[in-house]
């Protein structure tokens, strides 16, 4: 696969603007789901909850796990991590797929030019960079998504640096730092660490408050999620799970915290005012990952044993919808 030049890119870009997209192939809003196991991308239609297209990820080494997708949703971009878990032997990704979502394929890479199991996307709509985990350079990478160029490194000072969240206003990120337990605190425009912060037995995912107050990571050894205050970059409080958390996600409004319960299969609902779980919700086997939908009202969870997405109705807290998407759902991300 060939990496696309800035003027090949531009070029494509306005072709796009323009309006030179067959009509038929755009379905807005979407949700498109990295699935390990078959090694492509759904793309949902929320109107239906129905899988109406799929893009292959072609011939990479290893498969993608997570997603990005731009603002005007019409350009994704996957890493392409490896074909095994965290820490464990197996293929190094070393490129990041470009994909068009109105044509639905995929039109170019990124090459970091060597295996650094690239895992977690995540766009800053405020300096318009795209900060990606490269997991075994104990970095996070900043990408320049406009010219499709690798624009420079954060240190973690950690290894296995594996979900990244970032604050509202582009300033810090946060790593989940998967065995050592911990979370390395980024200043993203000096690109230095700030801080680590110890004590969360085994990370692995990460989320962080709208009001960019709070981390939260599930403890991945008990049944019970840290709260980190990010004023002093230390852990506030635990909350107990009933069985151990995997991904989290809080609502917009910031009330609710919504955990996936990977074992138990279930969607675990925190109340963050009394720091205490309120509902729990059977799923397909698997939750994996969450994300907020365009109506509030919804969120969708990713199950990989399963290969089913579940809409879930926040305002019941029921499941209203369950949708085939491919073996190994994982990733989600939404196409406006």
């Amino acid at each position: 696969m060939r990496t696309w030049t800035s003027l090949q890119f531009l070029l494509l870009s306005l072709c796009i603007v323009r309006g030179d997209v067959s009509p038929q192939t755009s379905v807005s809003p979407a949700l498109l789901v990295v699935n390990q196991g078959d090694r492509n991308i759904s793309f949902i239609d929320p109107s239906t909850n129905r899988q109406i297209a799929t893009v292959s990820e072609g011939e990479t080494v290893g498969h993608g796990h997570e997603i990005a997708i731009l603002p005007e949703g019409r350009i994704a971009y996957v890493p392409i991590y490896s074909n095994t878990g965290v820490g464990k032997p197996g293929l190094n990704g070393r490129e990041i797929l470009v994909v068009d979502i109105p044509r639905r394929k995929v039109i170019g890479h990124i090459d970091f030019g060597r295996g650094v199991r690239p895992h977690c996307p995540v766009y800053d709509p405020v300096t318009g960079l795209l900060y990606v985990t490269t997991e075994l350079d104990n970095t996070v990478t900043v990408v320049d998504p406009r010219n499709l160029t690798i624009a420079g490194v954060i240190p973690t000072r950690q290894q296995q640096s594996h979900m990244l969240a970032i604050s509202h206003d582009g300033r810090r990120g946060y790593t989940a730092n998967v065995m050592p337990g911990t979370v390395s605190v980024l200043d993203l425009r000096a690109r230095t660490t700030l801080a680590i912060v110890h004590g969360l037995g085994q990370g692995q995912r990460i989320s962080i408050s709208p009001d960019d107050t709070r981390v939260f990571v599930p403890d991945q050894t008990k049944p019970r999620l840290a709260v980190i205050d990010t004023a002093t970059n230390a852990i506030r409080t635990w909350i107990s799970l009933p069985s151990i958390g995997f991904s989290s996600t809080p609502t917009p409004d910031g009330r609710w915290l919504l955990v996936t319960l990977k074992s138990a299969n279930k969607l675990g609902v925190i109340d963050l005012s009394t720091r205490t779980m309120v509902h729990t919700i059977d799923l397909p086997a698997g939750p994996q990952e969450i994300v907020v939908g365009p109506a509030n009202n919804l969120v969708y969870v990713s199950c990989i044993r399963s290969g089913k997405v579940a809409v879930v109705d926040t305002s019941t807290w029921t499941i209203s919808a369950l949708v085939d998407a491919g073996a190994g759902a994982d990733g989600l991300a939404w196409a406006p």
